[in-house]
Parts: C-alpha cells; structure tokens; sequence
C-alpha cells in the first residue's frame, strides 16, 4: 500500500503523522511511504531522516493526497485538504465529528473511508488512540492552567501551590477518565487543593485508590458542580463522551456568578466544549475572557509540546495503520471490531452512530456499509 503523510496546516500544529520509526516499520512490512516536504522539520524530524527510513519525500500536500491509497494524519482534515480527498481513499486521523457539520458534509461528499483516531477501542472499552493524546492534555491543563492564573494573563494572582502560611489553589476538574486523573496527578504534584467529579462510581473508587486523601471526590449533580465551581480558582473541562458532543457542564449562569480571574480550561474543546461559554482558541490566542472568567480552549493542546506528543500518538497509531497496510482497509477493518468501531464515514455514510445524531443525519452499520 502507499501511505501519504501530508504536513499538518493547523495553526501551532508541529505533530506528524509518522514519525521515521514508523516509516521504516511501514517500508520493512513492504509499503510505500510519502511524506510532505518538511513534514516533520518542525520536532526535529528533517527530511533527510524520512528518506532514511525509506520514505520518498515529496513537495506539496497537493502530490501527496493524489498518490497516497491512505492518508494518516494527527488533526481533521482542514478544508482546503479536504478538497483533496477523494473515492476509495482511506483517511486515519483525529475527526471530531460530532461538533463540526461541515467537516462532515465534506467527507460524506468526497467518498472517502474515514476512520478516526478517538473512536477506535479496545478489549477493556478504552480508547487506545485518544489516551495517549489525553494523558498529555490533561498535564498539559495544569502548566496552562496554572499560567493563566497570574494576574497578567487576566487572572487572580494565585500561586496555585501556595506557600507556606497562605492557602494553595482550589482545583476542580469535572471528569475522572484519562484526561482528569493525568490532570489531577500534576495539580497535586504542585501542591494544589483539588476535588474530581464524575457520574462513575467505580471511576471515583479508582482515583481514591490511586490518590487517597490527596484529592476530594464528588458524584457529579447539578448542585455539586455549581458548589465547587463557584469557588474553584481552575476548572478544567475533561468530560467526553466518545464519538458525542461534550455535555455542558458549566453554564453560562454559573460563569457569571465565579469569582473575577477564575481560569477555566476546556480540554473537551474537541468535541464542543463543556463549558457553555466555551469556543475553540488557537495556541496563537489561547485564552479570551467572558465575565472576568479566563477561558483557554486550545483545540490542539498537544501540539504545543509536538515531539513528545508526536512520539506518543505514533507509538499508539501505528500497529493500526500495519494493521490496514498489511491486510487492505476493508479487511482490516471486518476483522477488528475495534477498529471497525473508528470508523466514521464511508463511502458517502455515517458509520458511527454518535456523528449521526448529533448532525441528525441517517446511520448505517459500519458492516453492512461495508457489505454494501
């Protein structure tokens, strides 16, 4: 198979798609391998060490769409790329379906198999391609977080540890999955006061068990959010409902009631945002401010620490993309149910449920679009 890996256009995004461990990997299975020019020169990753690897590096994105049988990427398809896709080419990065109808509209019309990253699974119900981009969120959520809380970048002026004789920074992050426990583990590393919501008992027990008296945890109701939140110095947004829109968690009565300079970080961006002032900011302008409440809603959060996050996407993604290569996209795809669940749209269908709904549009089983 020909894989492309065009460089990625959104702003801020230094992330590849391969890194050239994965390209020889992908050469030494007997695949062919095209990367943009410059694809990877912003981690370090030179053009030179793709055609090492025994990749064939290539000038425009424009000639790596039109060659490549699939294309693998990190962020969506943006819309001057998705003018590019084309009938009976595989398309395998992060979608985010659910928030974005135009996007959508665009992969049904380009006929296209398009399977995303944050919807394939794995025996134990997790999300093998998002956790490793969520552990870096939900870190990363803290160090911005924390930042934001200076009196310069709109603020209170809270050190979020505190020091000695003065009260540390109260954290509440609503959502116990990867993001909020890689998040709680920061804040509580930095000594800060921190209270974790969920609806799951059992993630709840989790985070005891893992973090013991060193954070509060509460069930999550309408009343418990607005309690904590209303005196919360940084809320982080870690909720997500796999292939869905993100709930809104906080809204926008509870955003006018906080204190002036409370920091909210939304890291469910992505998928809506669940806060409902929330909108997408870029690493450009990350933060804007709604009531004297600091919003930070970077919808490529990892793409700020690009090499690492880089490195960690590949090592998840690519026994996926060998998987496609190696036995075709069709078969690969009827012989993984999890892999079947990324699918989200085929050859003009909505194959993922979720997407379907919230754009309501029709959906059909990822199998018997296959079948068709």
């Amino acid at each position: 198979m020909r894989i492309g890996v065009p460089a990625e256009i959104k702003n801020n995004e230094f992330r590849v798609g391969l890194v050239p461990a994965g390209v020889r990997e992908l050469t030494r299975h007997g695949h062919d391998v095209i990367v943009q020019s410059n694809a990877g020169a912003g981690i370090g990753f030179e053009d030179t060490s793709y055609q090492s690897a025994g990749a064939s590096v290539i000038d425009s994105a424009e000639e790596v769409f039109a060659e490549a049988e699939m294309i693998v990427k990190v962020k969506e398809p943006q819309a001057v790329e998705r003018k590019l896709l084309r009938a009976g080419q595989t398309l395998f990065t992060y979608l985010h379906l659910a928030p974005d109808f135009q996007q959508t509209e665009d992969l049904l019309k380009s006929g296209s198999t398009c399977i995303a990253y944050e919807t394939v699974t794995d025996p134990m119900g997790g999300l093998p391609l998002l956790a490793p981009m969520s552990e870096v969120a939900g870190r990363m959520s803290i160090q911005a977080g924390a930042m934001c809380m200076e009196k310069s970048h709109g603020g209170r002026g809270i050190l979020l540890g505190g020091v000695p004789g003065v009260i540390q920074g109260q954290v509440l992050i609503l959502g116990g999955g990867v993001v909020g426990q890689n998040a709680a583990q920061m804040a509580v590393g930095l000594g800060a006061r921190v209270t974790v919501v969920d609806r799951s008992l059992e993630v709840l027990r989790r985070l005891d068990y893992l973090f013991g008296n060193r954070i509060q945890t509460l069930y999550s109701t309408h009343d418990a959010v607005e309690e904590v939140a209303l005196n919360a110095d940084l809320i982080i947004g870690a909720v997500l409902i796999p292939g869905a829109s993100a709930p809104k968690l906080i809204s926008r009565e509870i955003v006018e009631r906080m204190n002036a300079g409370t920091v909210m970080v939304d890291v469910a961006i992505d998928q809506g945002g669940c806060f409902e002032t929330s909108h997408a900011t870029t690493h450009d302008e990350p933060t804007y401010i709604i009531d004297d409440v600091v919003h930070y809603c970077v919808a490529n959060m990892p793409g700020a620490v690009a090499r690492t996050s880089a490195a960690a996407l590949n090592n998840a993604t690519l026994p996926y993309v060998l998987e496609l290569a190696d036995k075709g996209v069709k078969n690969a795809l009827l012989g993984n149910v999890h892999l079947l669940h990324g699918l989200n749209v085929y050859h003009g269908n909505v194959t993922n449920e979720f997407v379907g709904a919230a754009h309501q549009l029709d959906y059909i089983n990822p199998k018997k679009a296959i079948a068709a």
